[in-house]
């Protein structure tokens, strides 16, 4: 996660009043195959990975770290937008819109 990320996680923690972390991970979905699933973490399954950066927890199912190993995650702002951006080295390709990527097999 970058500086800006660690920021927003934890400052939407402290607004939410509780949790552990953020969970990211994938599904199947979108034009392109999978995409990004974000939420709050309040239990860290035992299977789980943990990284934590900065006192932020990012928590990653093993299925979902295949394919987002190596991953930078990004909180950008542009004019009225705002949200996460992911340059993942994993992806072969994404959606023209942005929210779906693929891999290569």
């Amino acid at each position: 996660m970058t500086d800006n990320a660690v920021r927003h996680v934890r400052q939407q923690l402290e607004q939410r009043g509780k949790g552990l972390g953020i969970r990211v991970g994938v599904k199947t979905t979108g034009c392109s195959g999978m995409a990004y699933v974000l939420e709050f973490v309040d239990d860290i399954d035992t299977d789980d990975e943990v990284f934590e950066q900065d006192g932020v927890k990012l928590v990653v199912d093993p299925k979902s770290l295949v394919y987002i190993d190596g991953t930078q995650m990004d909180f950008v702002k542009e004019g009225l937008n705002e949200g996460f951006e992911f340059k993942n080295p994993n992806a072969a390709g994404e959606c023209g819109c942005g929210e779906s990527f693929t891999v290569q097999a």
